[in-house]
């Protein structure tokens, strides 16, 4: 039982290989136009770039205990997550220099973690006297 079970487990890894890998194309679209919005329109709003070492990370493929397939994905892995969090944050200092407004309060909704310090939805106020500034 435990080896069919294996071996499901390599086939559902072997049909999804295709849609994981195909991925890769919009993520290296994202790059590229991610980083021409980053550095023109962070120039131009007068915002400090965002550090993209930081974000990006590809060190696991010098892991000795690796197959060459595992650091491969692992490379894979560590390219696709960092971009996508790096992406946030550039929306996020956007979003924030646009309209730093929270949201509606729902049950469901999950709070982005950069609107922590943004202004409290309907609060007209504050965002009158900080559109003022």
């Amino acid at each position: 039982m435990e080896h069919l079970k294996l071996e499901s487990r390599h086939l559902r890894h072997f049909i999804s290989l295709p849609f994981i890998w195909f991925m890769l194309i919009p993520l290296i679209i994202l790059d590229i136009t991610i980083e021409i919005y980053h550095h023109i329109c962070f120039s131009l709003y007068g915002l400090k770039l965002i550090n993209r070492g930081q974000y990006i990370k590809i060190d696991r493929y010098k892991l000795q205990y690796l197959t060459w397939l595992q650091k491969l994905n692992c490379m894979y892995c560590g390219y696709a997550n960092g971009l996508l969090n790096y992406a946030t944050v550039i929306a996020g200092e956007t979003e924030k220099y646009w309209c730093g407004i929270k949201h509606e309060r729902e049950k469901s909704f999950v709070k982005p973690k950069h609107h922590k310090d943004f202004l409290e939805y309907g609060d007209e106020k504050s965002f009158n006297k900080l559109k003022d500034n």
